[in-house]
């Protein structure tokens, strides 16, 4: 039997992600899971971690856009004594950390050419050397990676190794973004209403109709992280038992500025992208570089759309 509890959702987009779990979870398959900021990538690296047969051992977590690279590096492989300035003690790194287990590497493509060749070397010989040691370390870890790039794209261009690329992407599963799972917002919204009443102790709270239908027709850019962020927030300035628009962030009250469901599909693809990157420019004030990383585009291509669709 299946444990899938920390993925909730009934949609046909979620099922067919349940779908592929359960045929990857029992096997020692490479795992990448795509998707853009905020889809629940490591809540579904633990799903898979805990039907595995390894989920008896540790499930360890590295964020490789977290740390500098000479920082990354000891993080992931370890270090000796002295091995840099700092390094006064030996540490072992996240791979030995996560022996007999599962070690999930997330914003992968974020990795240097270096580490990423480094990396390439452990998942074809499962051994490494720890910074300023000769010794060879051996380890037995299953490897999920996550990024929300275009791996595919980065590999052409040069900045990301194309054999890295062919032994990440062995099970590529695509994780939707909550506007295209939105029968599941009622859900979600109930599971972290009940999450942050009892955290604020604020029992008895419950969501009015008119906040579920902005939700509805909003486009989320930062998917079910922005959720969770917004409810927190709604619980906490909420003054009685009735959570009302009020209490939500002013983009979400502005409804108008991106189609409901079932009215965006009278809308063209590019319609839709363009009323997504104003709305998305509206929430951050017009900075671009925050309103591309919450697409999960580069700020080229964001400069580009905007001059394309006369947004300047």
């Amino acid at each position: 039997m299946f444990d899938f509890s920390g993925v909730l959702g009934t949609s046909p987009r979620i099922r067919e992600i349940f779908s592929l779990l359960e045929l990857v979870a029992p096997s020692e398959a490479t795992v990448l899971l795509l998707g853009e900021t905020g889809t629940g990538k490591e809540l579904v690296a633990q799903a898979i971690h805990r039907n595995s047969p390894r989920a008896s051992g540790p499930f360890v977590v590295v964020n490789c856009a977290a740390l500098p690279e000479t920082l990354l590096e000891s993080e992931l492989f370890g270090h000796e004594r002295g091995a840099f300035t700092g390094a006064a003690n030996r540490k072992d790194g996240r791979f030995v950390l996560a022996h007999h287990g599962t070690l999930f590497l997330d914003e992968v493509g974020e990795l240097s050419l270096p580490l990423q060749a480094k990396l390439l070397r452990v998942l074809q010989a499962r051994e490494f050397e720890p910074l300023g040691s000769t010794r060879t370390v051996k380890v037995d870890v299953r490897i999920i990676t996550a990024t929300n790039r275009d791996l595919e794209r980065m590999v052409r261009e040069g900045r990301f190794r194309d054999d890295l690329y062919y032994r990440l992407n062995v099970f590529p599963v695509v994780l939707p973004p909550l506007r295209q799972r939105q029968e599941d917002l009622p859900a979600l919204a109930d599971f972290f209403l009940k999450k942050f009443s009892e955290k604020n102790r604020r029992e008895g709270i419950s969501l009015a109709p008119e906040v579920l239908e902005a939700f509805r027709c909003y486009a989320w850019p930062g998917n079910i992280r922005e959720l969770e962020n917004v409810m927190e927030r709604a619980v906490i300035v909420c003054q009685g038992n009735l959570i009302t628009l009020e209490n939500l962030p002013p983009a979400l009250q502005q409804r108008s500025g991106f189609p409901c469901l079932g009215e965006e599909k009278e809308l063209e693809l590019p319609e839709l992208e363009r009323q997504l990157i104003r709305r998305t420019l509206e929430r951050v004030n017009g900075q671009r570089q925050e309103a591309a990383e919450i697409l999960g585009i580069t700020l080229d291509e964001l400069n580009l759309k905007i001059r394309s669709y006369r947004l300047d």
